[in-house]
C-alpha cells in the first residue's frame, strides 16, 4: 500500500473523531462504499441490500459512500428503496484511512473489479469486507479470515443476508483483528 493509505495511528480517537463529523452515532452500524464508478462497484446492490435489512438493523445503520461518480441516480434509487435517510454521499476524499478507522463494515459488491486496492487498504485498516469474488484481490479476504466473499453468479439475496449477518456477528471483531494482523505482515 502506498504510505498515504496506511491505517492510521490512534485508531479509536480518529473513529470517534470522523464519526462525529458524520454525525453517525457510536452505537450505529457504519457500511462504508468506496470508489469511483458506482455502477461497476455496485453501489446499486449496496443500496438494495440496505434496504432488505430487518428494520431493527436498519433503524441503526448507515451507509457513507465515498468517490467521484454522479450521485443524482443513486439518490433516487435510494429514495425509491426508502432508504435516503440513512445513505451520505461525501464525494471523493483524500482522508481515506481516517475514514476505514471509523467504518464498521466496507460493502463491495462489484460487478467487476481488476484489483480493487480498497479491498487492501480496508484489511489492512482493520475494517472487515463483504465483497464480491470478482474483484481481483477479494482473495486477500479469505487469507486474512477478514470478512466473507460472495461467489458468483452474483445473489441479491445471499448479499442482503450477509449484510445482515455480518452486522449481527461478533466475527466483525475477530476480522478486523485477523486484517490488522494480516496487513502489518
Amino acid at each position: 500500500l502506498d504510505l498515504d493509505r496506511r491505517p492510521v495511528a490512534h485508531r479509536e480517537s480518529v473513529r470517534h473523531k470522523i464519526r462525529n463529523t458524520l454525525g453517525v452515532s457510536p452505537s450505529d452500524a457504519l457500511l462504508l462504499f468506496v470508489g469511483s464508478g458506482f455502477k461497476t462497484k455496485g453501489l446499486d446492490r449496496a443500496l438494495i441490500a440496505l434496504a432488505h435489512l430487518p428494520e431493527s438493523l436498519a433503524r441503526t445503520t448507515r451507509l457513507v459512500v465515498i468517490g467521484q461518480d454522479q450521485a443524482s441516480p443513486y439518490l433516487r434509487l435510494a429514495q425509491k428503496l426508502g432508504v435516503a435517510e440513512q445513505v451520505q454521499f461525501v464525494g471523493g476524499r483524500t482522508d481515506s484511512p481516517g475514514l476505514l478507522a471509523a467504518g464498521d463494515l466496507l460493502v463491495h459488491p462489484a460487478y467487476m473489479e481488476n484489483t480493487g486496492t480498497i479491498l487492501l487498504e480496508a484489511i489492512a485498516a482493520g475494517l472487515p469486507v463483504l465483497a464480491t469474488d470478482v474483484c481481483g484481490y477479494a482473495g486477500h479476504i479469505a487469507m486474512a479470515d477478514a470478512g466473507k466473499v460472495l461467489p458468483s453468479p452474483f445473489d441479491q439475496d445471499q448479499l442482503d443476508f450477509e449484510l445482515a449477518s455480518a452486522l449481527l456477528t461478533e466475527d466483525r471483531q475477530r476480522w478486523s483483528q485477523n486484517g490488522l494482523t494480516y496487513g502489518a505482515q
